[in-house]
């Protein structure tokens, strides 16, 4: 991973005095996962650039982690390659004094904001260009991406270019890239709040997107992130205690609830399950519980698993379908697994049946042959079911705006034929057949709203 600092400002060597690194020598710092080093490529009276580049050992990133404990040790991965939270580490054992804001030679001129463009590359963008200048624009940046070529591929590289001052583009750069990676290389504990607050300074507690910064900093641990609002600015704390219904709905429920469309993909999903013959069923992704609390109504569907990376949503489902209180279902028939459909786990793979409703719209592309191993590879259900939004429905919603995406977390939606060309390819790949159908009202041109495909495994 590659980040370049460059600067104007006359005399442009002075770059040298704010990072503390000589522009006459190769600077190189050890760190847990590697080394890291600091080089200027550039050094003249009118432009000075200063590089920092990282050499992380792929090996020992897994080692001593044991045998299928987790994708790294399983999977080629771009944790050795792509700008993450190892660039933010790097960044503040090898330049901490520059992050700070602190020049012992000139004080003045840390204090002060100059032309500043930087590299980032190769960064992953999980959520897109629109996800980049959400977060860097607010702060002022003049932001320019080029996509890096691959099929799928989720990486840019993003320059930033304004003016500013060093530390601030330092401390921008440190908590926004895990925010864009959207992952985090160590556990995540309450120490990550004080360093999100400290780098924070100044500028988070207005952030339009401070509370999407939050969420994704922190590893997407809610009592963390609500911990962080809360010291940051005092609305935040209102907001988060205001009653869930008194919020205004998400777009997608907005759109499709004069269609009563959810009721019908869970008609259509529990009519598939009856007919495939499971017993024991598995909801990948269940959310609130929704799927769940149907089937809990019939008979043949005997044991129940729903797996949800959000504490949150899981907690919501356990009030929902009322586990272990009066009136709630027999002891052992359902059960909430804090899990994610990108890592193996061998809790649910012995089930009859897995379902994703509404699921891989929300991951990044490059992440769905993660799931494909996991699913499809690794538990290979006789049954699995999957919904997606039907991308050229999106034309018949009239408050829709060409182009807009039905939720803002979803990374893509596709058309019939991007679907069907997607999961024709699991099927032949891992042994099973296929079927299509529509759910929803159907328009003789553009089909229906959802759409859903049903893979059977092939007899042995």
């Amino acid at each position: 991973m590659y980040l370049s600092i460059a600067t104007t400002h006359r005399p442009a060597a002075d770059l040298g005095f704010l990072l503390h690194k000589h522009p006459d020598r190769l600077h190189e710092t050890e760190l847990p996962f590697g080394k890291s080093y600091v080089f200027y490529p550039e050094v003249s009276e009118d432009r000075c650039e200063a590089v920092m580049t990282l050499d992380i050992d792929p090996v020992g990133l897994v080692r001593g982690k044991g045998r299928g404990e987790g994708l790294l040790d399983q999977y080629v991965n771009d944790r050795p390659y792509a700008a993450s939270s190892f660039l933010s580490v790097a960044l503040t054992r090898t330049l901490r004094s520059a992050m700070s804001g602190v020049s012992r030679e000139r004080q003045d001129l840390a204090e002060a904001a100059i032309p500043l463009e930087a590299v980032v590359t190769p960064l992953p963008a999980r959520g897109g260009e629109a996800m980049v200048r959400a977060l860097f624009e607010p702060l002022g940046w003049t932001v320019t991406t080029t996509p890096v070529e691959g099929p799928a591929n989720p990486y840019v590289t993003l320059t930033l270019s304004g003016e500013a001052r060093l530390s601030a583009l330092l401390n921008h750069l440190y908590v926004l890239i895990p925010v864009l990676d959207n992952d985090k290389h160590y556990w995540v504990g309450d120490d990550e709040v004080a360093k999100l607050l400290a780098k924070g300074a100044g500028w988070l507690e207005t952030h339009p997107a401070r509370e999407l910064i939050a969420r994704r900093y922190l590893s997407h641990r809610p009592s963390l992130a609500r911990d962080a609002l809360y010291r940051l600015a005092p609305e935040a704390r209102e907001e988060e205690a205001a009653p869930s219904e008194d919020r205004p709905p998400a777009r997608e429920q907005t759109l499709e609830a004069p269609m009563k469309l959810n009721d019908a993909r869970m008609a259509a999903v529990v009519a598939a399950l009856k007919a495939s013959g499971a017993t024991a069923i598995a909801d990948l992704g269940c959310g609130e519980g929704r799927l769940l609390q149907h089937l809990l109504k019939e008979r043949w569907a005997q044991r129940l698993i729903g797996v949800d990376p959000a504490v949150g949503e899981l907690e919501k489902a356990a009030r929902r379908l009322k586990l272990h209180r009066p009136g709630g279902p027999d002891e052992g028939r359902i059960t909430l697994l804090h899990g994610s459909v990108t890592y193996r786990d061998t809790r649910w793979e012995d089930v009859d049946a897995a379902v994703l409703v509404e699921v891989i719209e929300h991951l990044d592309p490059d992440r769905l042959p993660i799931l494909e191993q996991v699913v499809f590879a690794a538990a290979r259900p006789a049954t699995v079911i999957v919904t997606t939004p039907n991308s050229e429905f999106n034309a018949l919603f009239p408050n829709l705006a060409a182009g807009t995406l039905r939720h803002t977390d979803h990374r893509f939606e596709w058309t019939r034929a991007q679907f069907q060309a997607w999961a024709g390819g699991v099927a032949e790949r891992h042994g099973y057949g296929v079927e299509y159908s529509g759910i929803g009202e159907t328009d003789e041109a553009l089909g229906a709203p959802t759409q859903m495909a049903i893979f059977r495994r092939a007899a042995a």
